[in-house]
């Protein structure tokens, strides 16, 4: 090969490699699309939402009767100005789903609701279920300082399935469903 064709390879190779990868990149993109705070007289409240975290393998694997788990990370840290952030709090939520072939029924339990089975015929309405954390207390307003900045972060991520050793050969697009959001951040001052 001479030294002009391997320069040709080259520039063809990257050029289809920049072609590829960002579509490869966005194909699976979860992300929090919606996130608020508010406060009862008591509490710190948050509310999250994820969209994009249903693809068409996970979706499938689910209708044949995987468990799925999403986890969310949700983090108080007091901003500072000369100093670095101090983290003041951090909760840990998980929503599971299941479907239950036998019955045709979707249960979802989310750890901040006590693991209550939510029951429901219509895999629309699971996913929503799933992909959402509604009015969760963060920390009691009495642990605040007032006039202090703060900063609550929230993460969704899917938690790793781990299926029988038989079924990894027939589901091995399962490494492919993994995901992870970016941080979502609210600033706010008490």
């Amino acid at each position: 090969m001479t030294k002009n064709h391997a320069r040709r390879f080259c520039i063809a190779a990257i050029a289809a490699l920049l072609l590829v990868l960002p579509g490869m990149v966005n194909a699976y993109a979860a992300e929090i699309t919606a996130m608020s705070i508010s406060n009862t007289e008591e509490n710190l409240i948050v509310t999250v939402k994820v969209e994009g975290a249903f693809t068409d393998g996970m979706t499938e694997a689910v209708l044949n009767g995987i468990s799925t788990s999403f986890s969310y990370v949700i983090t108080l840290t007091q901003t500072r100005f000369l100093f670095p952030d101090r983290l003041v709090h951090e909760i840990n939520l998980t929503n599971t789903m299941r479907y239950d072939t036998l019955r045709d029924t979707f249960i979802v339990k989310r750890s901040w609701e006590n693991y209550r089975p939510l029951r429901t015929d219509s895999f629309a309405e699971a996913r929503q279920w799933m992909s959402e954390i509604t009015e969760v207390p963060v920390i009691p307003l009495e642990s605040l300082e007032k006039d202090t900045r703060y900063r609550v972060n929230a993460k969704a991520r899917l938690d790793k399935v781990t299926l029988p050793f038989f079924l990894n050969y027939i589901f091995f697009f399962i490494s492919l469903w993994d995901f992870e959001t970016s941080w979502h951040s609210i600033d706010l001052v008490y």
